[in-house]
């Protein structure tokens, strides 16, 4: 027998008995953990949530990277949600605003140049979760 919580906290608990005080599905290997996303439904939804390349929380990683380009410096950001066409109009209107190339493939857009600041600025204001990862 397990209890459940709600949210963070000791807060509103209740023991488990079966499987149906679950509520249904709970975890998904395609969208995460199901309680969460029925909450963000729930208090309104808050733009982008999941996205079809696996990425549960929405949330945006923003990396600057130099392995594998002579020791060139690149801006990635991986984990976005949507379409292979949204992940290119994505790219191209980055590419547009920092004012170098770059390129969308496997899931990954990459900028030349380190341009994490620019990068998150524009996908915050746009309605990411952004965090930055790595150096």
């Amino acid at each position: 027998m397990g209890v459940r919580r709600y949210g963070g906290g000791m807060a509103k608990q209740r023991p488990i008995r079966s499987l149906s005080d679950l509520d249904g599905l709970v975890f998904s290997s395609e969208t995460g953990d199901q309680r969460k996303q029925r909450e963000r439904e729930a208090a309104g939804g808050g733009g982008r949530v999941t996205g079809a390349n696996g990425n549960p929380g929405g949330r945006v990683k923003v990396r600057r990277e130099t392995a594998g380009r002579r020791g060139k410096t690149a801006t990635t950001v991986s984990d976005v949600p949507g379409s292979d066409d949204d992940l290119r109009a994505l790219a191209g209107r980055l590419k547009k605003r920092c004012g170098v190339g770059g390129s969308a493939k496997n899931g990954v857009i990459e900028i030349q140049g380190d341009h994490r600041d620019l990068v998150v600025e524009l996908l915050r204001a746009e309605g990411y979760d952004v965090v930055l990862a790595g150096g």
